[in-house]
């Protein structure tokens, strides 16, 4: 046992109340909320966290969208506050600085992160879009059609084109998937616009994000610190949000179930989390709700980090095992039912009046009730938070382009690639048709042996009697490119299962 509290082998040290309070790390894929109103501490409690996380070797997600989180990255600059509070709970104050690896989906502050259309699914993309029933039943049709026709759907020009071949060929599409109408299309295809304005297009496309790489440690042992650069991105809410649940979408597609590790692989810190839920459709919430509720055996821990507990609804929040409640005001009706209903999720501490004390709490003090070695809640305990040992604050640009020239991921996202897709494919199909050419032939004649091979897979997945999906449509891609892999496909398969694509 060491005698420095920050340094215990299997524990987090979160703050001090009679006693230092520590966040088990076999128990940190059991999710977390950290609450609060703005001003009073959340990001530095996140950020505390999640140093916790990375020395212990597990990496971090986290969203930046205030630009301040980016301090992690470098060494603590010594302020007055943080070395008070280090004496004052009775820890060295020793500045540190953590591996950080910079994302932005605009390609500005940070690598470019991208996912194929394909991958999103018709649910998630109906969100960002903001459809209406009608609309989605159409963009469904449209994916449904791509995967039956070997059609990969990769970045926005493709969804167009797509759109424009079902609106042309809606007579004959009709009988077999319903009413194709050219409002509903003309719709979509204005918002693909203003998605395109906000500059979206930018996120669609290859190289796609490979989920694996946001797992990999650090030489040294510790985590890296993944940080999204939000502040532009979370002025588009649903696209941020829908992101977000993308990301967790595909970490639980794609990662092995592990069961309750001794420390999680990655722990995701979800901020401005209101976002995810609010106007959300049921079919989306339900989703939600599954993937945090399974996504824990895949040694995942998800965090969220918002204003109100009221912000996450009560089928999550009832999953969420490890606690920080910052200060809460309560001045309208709303403000006092989340109040009461923070006081209410604690395990009650027969010494504290727990909804008094959280209009009471001070910058830097939270109530906190993490999971004990049983697994279960330990009681509420007033607690001061101990300070990060990386700099409070934002970095200058000069400190991120040098942070970025350090990145593992250095010139592997940086180009994007824009290889034959959906877009492509009926453009030389058109042409074709203009010139007389067999429509669907190559140069050789008989649709070459690559298409065939997408018909044999085709015709595989139709003898299980099952409809195909666009994880299958995702397999038949492989043999038009090397660049997708069979097994990752299968595993979209799942993935749609989670987050409503189609089947």
């Amino acid at each position: 046992m060491t005698d420095d509290p920050q340094n215990v082998p299997g524990k987090i040290l979160v703050g001090k109340a009679e006693d230092y309070i520590y966040l088990l790390l076999r128990y940190g894929n059991r999710h977390g909320l950290v609450a609060g109103a703005t001003g009073t501490g959340k990001t530095v409690t996140l950020q505390k966290l999640a140093e916790g996380f990375c020395n212990a070797g597990t990496c971090v997600f986290t969203s930046d969208v205030k630009g301040d989180l980016s301090g992690i990255s470098m060494p603590g600059n010594s302020l007055k506050p943080m070395v008070d509070r280090a004496a004052e709970i009775g820890v060295p104050y020793e500045p540190d600085q953590f591996r950080c690896v910079f994302w932005d989906v605009f390609g500005e502050n940070g690598h470019p992160v991208r996912a194929t259309i394909a991958e999103m699914g018709p649910l998630l993309l109906s969100r960002i879009l903001q459809l209406n029933d009608v609309q989605v039943g159409v963009l469904n049709i449209v994916f449904r059609v791509a995967d039956e026709q070997g059609l990969a759907l990769l970045d926005l020009k493709d969804l167009r084109a797509m759109l424009g071949f079902v609106s042309e060929n809606a007579s004959d599409l009709q009988q077999r998937y319903g009413n194709v109408s050219a409002a509903s299309v003309g719709a979509i295809q204005r918002q693909l616009l203003v998605l395109e304005n906000q500059g979206a297009d930018k996120f669609f496309g290859e190289p796609a994000l490979d989920i694996l790489d946001l797992l990999k440690p650090d030489i040294d042992g510790r985590g890296f610190i993944h940080v999204l650069k939000a502040e532009k991105l979370v002025r588009s809410p649903n696209l941020y949000a829908t992101f977000l649940f993308w990301l967790l979408s595909e970490l639980f597609a794609k990662l092995p179930e592990v069961g309750d590790p001794d420390k999680p692989k990655l722990v995701f810190f979800f901020d401005e989390a209101h976002f995810l839920f609010d106007d959300a459709p049921k079919d989306l919430l339900r989703a939600i709700e599954q993937v945090v509720r399974l996504i824990r055996s895949k040694g995942i821990g998800v965090y969220f980090v918002t204003q109100s507990p009221l912000d996450v609804p009560e089928t999550v929040l009832g999953q969420l095992g490890n606690r920080v409640q910052h200060a809460l005001r309560a001045f309208t009706p709303r403000d006092q039912k989340a109040v009461k209903t923070a006081a209410d999720t604690f395990r009650q501490n027969p010494n504290l009046n727990t909804a008094d004390v959280i209009t009471k709490l001070n910058v830097g003090e939270a109530l906190v009730s993490t999971l004990e070695a049983s697994g279960t809640p330990a009681m509420v305990t007033r607690v001061k938070i101990a300070p990060p040992a990386s700099r409070v604050g934002p970095i200058t640009a000069a400190e991120l382009a040098e942070v970025q020239e350090s990145s593992p991921f250095k010139g592997k996202y940086d180009q994007a690639v824009d290889r034959e897709s959906a877009f492509e494919i009926l453009q030389k199909r058109t042409q074709d048709r203009t010139s007389g050419a067999p429509v669907g032939q190559d140069a050789q004649g008989g649709g070459g042996i690559l298409s065939q091979i997408g018909s044999s897979l085709e015709g595989l997945f139709r003898s299980s009697g099952k409809r195909p999906s666009v994880a299958q449509s995702a397999i038949r891609s492989a043999a038009t490119s090397a660049a997708r892999q069979v097994g990752s496909a299968i595993a979209k398969e799942i993935l749609r299962g989670i987050t409503g694509g189609v089947k």
